[in-house]
């Protein structure tokens, strides 16, 4: 017979101490050292295999509670018990009508919030008419002009009932008086209008790009959208902090972490010098983080982000506890979706917005599994909806406030989060702040450094991606891609802005714009005002951007790349990775040897196009490899290209491309290479490719393509081949 246990005598458990468990997992762990089995992450931690009470019984943060100071677990007391996280869909392409169709069936479908992805013309500051921009109009985002776009975009959307989130930060004026206008037009006053806009303008020149302005000028904007918003638009969020595109641009979690809450702290001070009370605006700042699927370091990093955000907080004594609190967006990576057997995105993302989800999440969008190849169908769009509303409805995570409080792993891995964290905020403090250390470049060498070590690893087999370096499939299905017709958005987009600058009044135009102008250079009065004042009588995006432009200038970049990095990630390869590696590299040599010098490829980006991690893990990868490398500027034309190229006598110019305006600017720049007398310059082609377009390329003159998970040292081989040949070529027809 079994006896129970009575209530009040619990079962007695055997236990063993740490020394007996050590020494019984010693037996399987690899040469008998327990301590092989760490891992040891690129943050710099050691994430151990074992964690119990003894690594959390120092931490201060495991006894605190939802709703309270710090907020490390949630910012509100029930959190998702009463109000799950908003679903928010980040979307945008083509017209300003199609964009509001995809909007419009999005919230029908269970959608929660209207989430803009604007195309690279507007976030650059240019009209669609704009000779810059010819590749670009309507491509990753839609394209909006003026008021009349944003009215069309936001039609029968009821803006007083449905957030709005906007990605925008370089013409980040122009944009937001253009949605308060729209928003006026359609009855709503700005006092009832609910949503973000990111206005980050920091991070932009670490890693986006999208720019327009020089630092300081761009500061001014920032402070002077906090300081209208917080007067008139107390429901609207003035500004997301974001760390998101610093991850998709190679930057561990700790640095996102870091650089992120770096940033924050600048823009408070910069709202606080435009004699705002912290608590007039603090209360509206809001976050953005990327998730990856760095599960475990994902969670803690959001823990940690709101331990450290109301420690710094408290620095500037607010009253109000809203003031402390850090609220935030989050979105799943589009980076580690890939090209190769993508259908595994689906599970990616799902992993990504678990950890989201555990993490604290206010919101969430989640990427579409076809977002490697190109801009997202109707059908990957819902399945990626339906992640987060199967999440939510069917699971009953929603039930419990923060369950990862407790777990003795969770709770020292957030605590080594922040500790990381504050130890490269340190670094920063001692620069002088985040403004100067990304005028500096050294944040932004600093993501990517630690993006060619990631790629180096990935290429080595030392990460495991599924489908692209393990586990790959003979043969790939072809997957159904959407394709925007460019000429035909642009050729709208140029007959609409004809119309409203015939019907406007365009000497009132011209003199609210001066208006701005004159703000921007004697610092005077409120830039988004006069912004909006400019929209309201028909005043196009390119021309506000223009007005500020007099005054502040257009931001140029200084190009700059790492060394050695790449190539010290293949210093522990083995096997037949590191045979080829090293062959690779005794065959680049030989080739400098016998044509006396090395093989030299310039890597560009063309049109407005500023996603340029890919670009610069490719220059770090072949310098190391012996290549003699050039990197473009940002931001150029194929004429301005093309004679770069011919000037610096490469053999070899390689287009990264990430923003679907390929099937333009590609054949562009083989043009003018033919016609400035350089058509023996090969051209290769690496970035977001769908194969549907491959065909068309090939016959444009492209002779390598090199679509996402391709490694480096695949494609240097070939390019090389391909250098050889051009040359073998050139030899015979003398």
């Amino acid at each position: 017979m079994t006896t129970k246990p009575s209530d009040s005598q619990p079962p007695q458990y055997a236990s063993a101490s740490l020394d007996a468990w050590g020494k019984a997992a010693a037996k399987s762990a690899p040469g008998g050292d327990v301590s092989a089995l760490n891992w040891h992450t690129p943050e710099g931690l050691d994430v151990k295999p074992l964690y119990t009470a003894a690594d959390t019984q120092n931490l201060p943060h495991t006894h605190t509670l939802p709703g309270f100071e710090p907020y490390l677990r949630g910012p509100q007391a029930t959190m998702y018990t009463v109000r799950p996280w908003t679903i928010r869909q980040y979307a945008g392409f083509s017209t300003a009508q199609e964009s509001n169709a995809f909007y419009r069936k999005a919230l029908a479908a269970g959608g929660q919030g209207v989430s803009v992805a604007f195309d690279l013309a507007t976030h650059r500051g240019y009209d669609s008419d704009h000779p810059r921009v010819t590749g670009d109009v309507g491509k990753a985002g839609v394209a909006i002009d003026s008021v009349e776009d944003m009215k069309i975009l936001f039609d029968q959307i009821p803006l007083d009932k449905v957030s709005v989130s906007m990605t925008m930060n370089g013409a980040v004026l122009p944009v937001l008086a253009g949605y308060v206008v729209a928003a006026e037009e359609q009855g709503v006053p700005q006092e009832k209008l609910s949503g973000t806009i990111q206005n980050d303008i920091l991070k932009e020149f670490m890693v986006r790009n999208t720019y327009i302005y020089p630092p300081a000028p761009s500061m001014r904007i920032i402070g002077d959208i906090i300081e209208y918003t917080a007067k008139f638009m107390p429901k609207f969020n003035s500004i997301s902090i974001s760390g998101y595109h610093m991850q998709e641009a190679g930057a561990n979690q700790a640095l996102e972490l870091a650089f992120t809450l770096a940033d924050g702290r600048e823009y408070v001070k910069t709202a606080l010098a435009k004699g705002l009370d912290v608590d007039e605006f603090a209360g509206r700042l809001s976050f953005f983080w990327a998730i990856g699927m760095n599960f475990y370091l994902e969670i803690a990093k959001m823990r940690a982000a709101r331990l450290l955000w109301w420690r710094i907080m408290k620095a500037f004594n607010p009253k109000n506890p809203k003031s402390l609190m850090l609220r935030t967006h989050c979105q799943t990576s589009g980076w580690s979706l890939t090209e190769q057997d993508p259908y595994n995105n689906v599970v990616r993302t799902t992993v990504e917005a678990m950890a989201a989800v555990f993490g604290g999440t206010q919101s969430l969008h989640t990427n579409s599994f076809d977002e490697a190849i190109a801009l997202p169908t109707e059908t990957s769009s819902r399945i990626a909806r339906n992640t987060q509303l199967i999440i939510q409805e069917e699971t009953h995570i929603t039930s419990v406030i923060d369950p990862w409080a407790g777990s003795y792993m969770m709770e020292k891995l957030t605590q080594d989060m922040a500790d990381k964290a504050w130890e490269i905020m340190e670094e920063v403090e001692a620069l002088g702040g985040m403004t100067k250390a990304v005028d500096s470049g050294w944040a932004k060498l600093k993501i990517e450094a630690a993006a060619a070590e990631k790629q180096a690893r990935i290429d080595s087999g030392k990460d495991v991606i599924v489908g692209v370096n393990k586990y790959k499939l003979k043969t790939e299905d072809a997957i159904e891609a959407r394709d925007i017709d460019n000429v035909a958005v642009r050729d709208g987009q140029i007959a609409l802005l004809k119309s409203i600058k015939a019907k406007r009044n365009s000497e009132h135009v011209q003199q609210a714009l001066h208006a701005i102008t004159l703000a921007a250079e004697n610092n005077t009065g409120n830039l988004l005002d006069l912004s909006i004042q400019a929209i309201r009588l028909r005043a196009t995006v390119g021309e506000v951007s223009d007005a500020l432009e007099k005054a502040f200038g257009r931001h140029r970049a200084d190009t700059q790349k790492v060394t050695g990095v790449y190539a010290a990630a293949y210093d522990h390869a083995h096997g037949d990775t590191m045979e080829f590696w090293n062959a690779l590299k005794a065959e680049i040599a030989a080739f400098g040897s016998s044509e006396g010098r090395r093989p030299r490829v310039m890597i560009a980006k063309l049109g407005q196009d500023g996603h340029d991690r890919g670009a610069k893990v490719v220059a770090t990868a072949f310098a190391d490899l012996g290549f003699d490398v050039d990197m473009g500027p940002l931001f150029q034309t194929p004429e301005e290209c093309a004679r770069q190229a011919i000037e610096n006598d490469v053999h070899a110019l390689g287009v990264s491309t990430l923003a679907a305006g390929h099937k333009t600017l590609v054949p562009a720049i083989i043009a003018e290479l033919r016609k400035q007398g350089a058509d023996d310059i090969i051209v290769f082609v690496g970035g977001v490719i769908p194969k549907q377009d491959y065909d068309f390329l090939y016959a444009s003159g492209v002779k390598g393509i090199y679509g996402p998970g391709t490694p480096i040292p695949v494609s240097a081989k070939d390019v090389l081949a391909q250098i050889k040949k051009a040359i073998t070529g050139l030899s015979s027809n003398k």
